[in-house]
């Protein structure tokens, strides 16, 4: 359970009154004592606009997302997932936008402190192990959406396997020269993608080439946008020599690739990543990651977590599969998988 106020006067070693002078920010208090109890309240996560704000800060019945973009593809097919779980469940929904230009950590930790919500759902968000384990402090329900931390329920896709499955398909099909459009090298889906990418060259004999991995110049949402994959098709199709096929980063980027390849009359093989609703009625081949299950599954790890606080720990981490469309059939040959 999350630490009270006893809980902070116990072990600041004094009278609950003296904590609750300090947080209402009384003058009849000591610096030596208001100095204690603010340090024994951060190191128990405890935040003391909670104490202010009494139950209503602490609402038993909230589920609250935190999220860098609430408007991109993969999060409305998880959100979709969410609320079919919620739907069936007495809980609200609220939902936390944390912002690219400000710190990720303090972001989350001033959500934490603050209790808005009973359970966190955390979708995307890319933290280092440091960093996850400082947030165990504040003892409240948290399932990781899209990561992975041995400290708390996730439910993630072994991105490094699903980049090596397209990669592979393609070099298995005679494709030498293969492409990865790329995003923002530091995010961590890409670092494990392009570990796939270099796995599946590895296995073929084919020598890694940081030429072939190419981004578009937009890096807004950090180049996972429609802009940025057809920027980066166009460096590809002028590659002397062009590159005989594609691995694409993700679905919204294969949108703009193959707008890239429609406006200037030249096409390769090209496999997305996500599976997005839109992929199947471009004919895109893509590496499918069932992102609707993932939400769903992800709120009723939380919702038991929330019920049963001392359970174990739940972690699932699902496998990807090719789904093999028309955007792999170039001049007749299509793609095995």
């Amino acid at each position: 359970m999350p630490a009270t106020i006893y809980d902070i006067a116990k072990k600041a070693g004094v009278s609950i009154a003296t904590v609750s002078r300090v947080f209402n920010n009384s003058a009849n208090v000591s610096d030596k004592a208001k100095k204690k109890v603010l340090a024994v309240a951060d190191e128990m996560g405890y935040h003391p606009q909670a104490f202010a704000q009494g139950l209503a800060s602490r609402k038993n019945n909230t589920v609250m997302i935190v999220v860098p973009v609430i408007s991109n593809y993969f999060f409305m097919e998880v959100l979709g997932g969410i609320q079919d779980k919620l739907s069936e469940e007495n809980y609200e929904l609220s939902i936390f936008n944390i912002s690219p230009n400000k710190d990720i950590q303090e972001q989350v930790e001033h959500v934490l402190k603050r209790r808005w919500a009973e359970g966190y759902l955390f979708i995307s968000i890319h933290l280092n192990d440091k960093d996850w384990s400082k947030l165990q402090k504040y003892n409240v329900p948290i399932t990781l959406v899209d990561e992975h931390y041995e400290g708390f329920d996730s439910v993630s896709v072994d991105n490094a396997q699903g980049a090596y499955r397209a990669a592979k398909s393609l070099f298995k099909n005679g494709y030498q020269r293969v492409a990865m459009l790329s995003a923002l090298e530091t995010s961590k889906p890409i670092q494990d993608r392009i570990l796939g990418y270099k796995k599946a060259l590895s296995e073929f004999g084919i020598a890694f080439d940081k030429n072939l991995v190419i981004t578009g110049d937009t890096m807004y949402r950090d180049g996972f946008t429609e802009r940025a994959g057809y920027e980066a098709m166009i460096k590809i199709l002028t590659m002397d020599p062009m590159p005989e096929a594609c691995f694409c980063a993700s679905d919204i980027q294969a949108v703009g690739a193959l707008k890239a390849m429609q406006d200037t009359g030249k096409q390769i093989p090209i496999i997305g990543y996500d599976d997005i609703e839109l992929a199947e009625y471009m004919g895109l081949s893509t590496i499918r990651q069932p992102m609707r299950d993932m939400g769903f599954f992800a709120t009723q790890n939380l919702i038991e977590r929330m019920n049963k606080p001392d359970k174990a720990i739940s972690q699932t981490i699902y496998t990807p599969e090719l789904i093999t469309r028309t955007s792999t059939e170039v001049n007749g040959k299509k793609i095995d998988a």
